[in-house]
This record gives C-alpha cells, sequence and structure tokens, in this order.
C-alpha cells in the first residue's frame, strides 16, 4: 500500500488518487493529515501538499483539489519529456506538474461544467475541449502520465511488489436500425417507397420490394455475422438496443414487433445487451424510465448498462438520471465528430458529481472511435481508417487500457453509405483481439 499524507482529505483527493494508483496502476492506497503517522510508516508513502515534510516523494498540490463546485481555471499547457502536461508545481516535487489535479481535470469533464456553445444536437463539441485545441485528444494522456509516475515510483520504492493490468478490448454494437426494410408499418413501407421512387432511387425500390417479399435478406440483418465474429475472435460484445417510440431521430422498427423482441432475446443469450435511450430522453427522464422499463420486459432481467442514442447527453443531469434508474454502466463517453478519448483516459471510471462533490456508483465506460465518425465526419475510407484503428489500438495497448469501439449493425451490410465497410469490422476485431 502506498500512504497520502495531505493537510486535508478531500473527496476530490480520494477520488483521484484511487482511480490512477488503484485502478489505473493496481496499487491500494491509504490517506492519512497525520505527520507522525505518515512520518512512522514504512512503506511507500507520497506527501500531497503546498511544501515537503522531508526528502519524501513529494508532490506539489493545486488549489482544485481543494476547492468546491466548478471555476474558471487558468490553464497553461507544459511539457512531461514531449507528453502534454498542465498544472505546473516546480520546485521540490517529484514531477513537474501536480498530475492527481490535471486528471481530475480531465476525467470529470471539469471544462463540460463551464459555460460553451452545443451544436445542433445539443452536444458538448471535441473543438471546444483542451485536448482537441492541444492536440492530444487521441493520446490517453491520463494512463500515459499514471504510467510514467509508476516509473518514477519505481525508482524510489524498487523493492515494492508491483502488480500490472492487462490490456483488453470490447466490441460495442449500437442497433439503431435492426432492419432496413423488413417488419415496417405499412405506412413506413408504402411512404418509403413513394419517396424512392419520387427521388428516383431504383435500386432503393428494388431492394425494398425483394425484401419485403422475402426474396432476399434485408440488408441491416448482420446479427449472425457480427456474432460468429465474436465467436471467431472471442471479442467480448455489447449490444445496444433502441426500443423507443417512432420519432425523427428514432426510426428503429417498433419494439410490439415479435421479430424485433426475438432477435432482441437471442443476442442477450450470446452477448451483453444494453439500452439505447432515444434522442429526447436527454430532455424527458420519463421517456428513459419507459424505455428501460420496455427492454426489461423483453429480456426479462434488469437493464445495466446504456449508451445515449446520437452520444446525446449533458453534465450532470443525464448520468444523474441513469443513477437513479440504477443502471450501473455508461458508454456515451465519446465525441461523434472525432476519433480519440474524450475523458482523455482509457481506463473505466466512476463519474465523479461535481454538483454534489461525490463518487457515484455510475461506471463510465470511454470508447476511442465510432464507424459513423470514420465515414461521415472524417471521410475516410475504410482502409484508411484502418491505420487510424490501428494507431488508436495501439495508444491503448501501450498504457494496457481498455479499447472499446462503437460499431453499428448497418455497417456490416455493404449497402449504401456502407458500401465496401462490411470486411473492416472483421480486420478491426482481428486487430483488436492479436
Amino acid at each position: 500500500m502506498i500512504l497520502v499524507y495531505t493537510h486535508t482529505i478531500t473527496p476530490r483527493i480520494r477520488y483521484i488518487f484511487k482511480h490512477i494508483l488503484t485502478r489505473t496502476l493496481l496499487i491500494p492506497v491509504g490517506f492519512t493529515s497525520k505527520v507522525e503517522e505518515f512520518v512512522a510508516h514504512n512503506g511507500p508513502k507520497i506527501s500531497y501538499t503546498k511544501t515537503p515534510l522531508g526528502n519524501e516523494f513529494f508532490v506539489k498540490s493545486n488549489d482544485l483539489m481543494f476547492e468546491q463546485g466548478v471555476n474558471d481555471l487558468d490553464i497553461n499547457m507544459q511539457k512531461w519529456e514531449e507528453v502534454p502536461c498542465f498544472f505546473a508545481s516546480g520546485g521540490k516535487s517529484a514531477i513537474p506538474f501536480d498530475i492527481f489535479a490535471a486528471s481530475f481535470y480531465l476525467i470529470t469533464r471539469y471544462e463540460e461544467y463551464l459555460p460553451h456553445v452545443k451544436d445542433i444536437h445539443g452536444r458538448y463539441t471535441a473543438e471546444q475541449s483542451l485536448a482537441y485545441k492541444n492536440g492530444f485528444l487521441e493520446k490517453p494522456v491520463v494512463d500515459i502520465w499514471a504510467y510514467k509516475l509508476l516509473k518514477v515510483l519505481k525508482e524510489k520504492f524498487p523493492e515494492y511488489e508491483y502488480k500490472s493490468r492487462s490490456y483488453k478490448y470490447v466490441s460495442t454494437i449500437d442497433i439503431d436500425n435492426a432492419y432496413a426494410y423488413k417488419y415496417k408499418s405499412l405506412i413506413r413501407t408504402f411512404g418509403g417507397l413513394f419517396n424512392d421512387i419520387f427521388k428516383f432511387r431504383l435500386l432503393n425500390v428494388w431492394n425494398r420490394l425483394a425484401v419485403v417479399s422475402r426474396l432476399k435478406k434485408d440488408p441491416y440483418d448482420t446479427f449472425a455475422e457480427i456474432l460468429r465474429i465474436k465467436k471467431q475472435y472471442n471479442a467480448r460484445t455489447v449490444f445496444f438496443c433502441t426500443v423507443s417510440d417512432y420519432n425523427t431521430f428514432d426510426t428503429n422498427v417498433s419494439a410490439s414487433k415479435t421479430k424485433y423482441k426475438l432477435q432482441i432475446k437471442e443476442l442477450v443469450d450470446y452477448a451483453r445487451v444494453g439500452l439505447h435511450p432515444s434522442y429526447f430522453t436527454m430532455q424527458n427522464p420519463g421517456i428513459l424510465k419507459k424505455e428501460k422499463q420496455r427492454l426489461e420486459n423483453i429480456t426479462n432481467m434488469p437493464v445495466l448498462r446504456s449508451r445515449q442514442h446520437y452520444l446525446r447527453f449533458n453534465l450532470p443531469d443525464t448520468y444523474q438520471q441513469l443513477i437513479d434508474l440504477e443502471i450501473e454502466e455508461d458508454y456515451s463517453m465519446g465525441y461523434a465528430s472525432n476519433v480519440g478519448f474524450r475523458a482523455s483516459t482509457c481506463t473505466p471510471f466512476y463519474f465523479y458529481d461535481l454538483d454534489f462533490e461525490i463518487q457515484t456508483p455510475l461506471k463510465i465506460f470511454p470508447f476511442a472511435l465510432m464507424d459513423a465518425t470514420l465515414n461521415d465526419y472524417l471521410k475516410i475510407t475504410p482502409k484508411q481508417s484502418l491505420g487510424k484503428i490501428r494507431d488508436l489500438r495501439n495508444e491503448v495497448k501501450a498504457v494496457n487500457g481498455m479499447f472499446i469501439t462503437l460499431f453499428h449493425n448497418e455497417t456490416l451490410s455493404n449497402y449504401l453509405r456502407w458500401k465496401g465497410w462490411k470486411r473492416l469490422y472483421e480486420s478491426m476485431v482481428k486487430i483488436a483481439t492479436s
């Protein structure tokens, strides 16, 4: 165990020290504000305050860790051996910046509580983030800092037995549209047909008629292929299912359709299944509760994980709503427009509520990339995407983190805008699990 001395033990300090030392580096941590207890401790120890007590391992603390609420902070970037960092400490500090305050700032998404301009879907944008502005969005700097800290700790305390975690991969699949044409209502089927005819999309007309008349398999029905890849590469896979009412942004088949219910039940037999809360749940917790109950009625088991549709969430409101509904895991932490690490980490972490200054039971699983980001926002080819995926995987593997990807069942369809993308998913899983 590492004993940490600080003049005041705050919830912020307990939270971030446990994340960096225990969850990331697998080192148990204890806390004391008594100098005599700290001095008497024979094992590894860190003092975290304004001035060192002696010649111990000392990290100069930033005021952020002793404050409450959110304030507008001045952040000046620097480098720690080529790695961007901030909250410089200087003096007798063992490292040149306050790694704990900087990590806390990034992981809690402190900047998202400050005034900002939202995009058309009401989301915080990557371009406003510190990581984007300073060129480290595609690096899990919190984990990189942690491993650099580990190196310094090993030099200071060589006799301590350090454990190491292992790299993990999780493939997540969002089901926005389980089927392109099957099991839609007559109104939607004929409406879509006339729309395609009016816009002279004859290939769509043929495909719709062929699928509806059972001459052809529905292009979005790629679940058997995803499960085959899961089994072949032993990839942990989580499906997020939409069970919302129909609206402009949620166009899946109705959750009352027997075939869709059976498909969800089949997925539960082979993989983990979570809720994909619909577009308007961000403003309406009542809809969120209804959709959770709807999915639980289909699966006959509690819904413990979710990811917001369109990645729409507000901090801390959306996460507070998930906690109220006893959701344990959220997978929404990422940007639609950019790949990379929104919270600057590839380690799952517990949501820290800056409104109430507490660590909550909601565990956040940050993803590194989404198929729609590569295709729709970055507009790169499947081949170029594979290079980007490999780079991100390497970043995560270098710190033994968790590499999480977000794809849709539609991506494997090789249909319309996903033409040529089917092979990418299997190639990605192969790389990620190798």
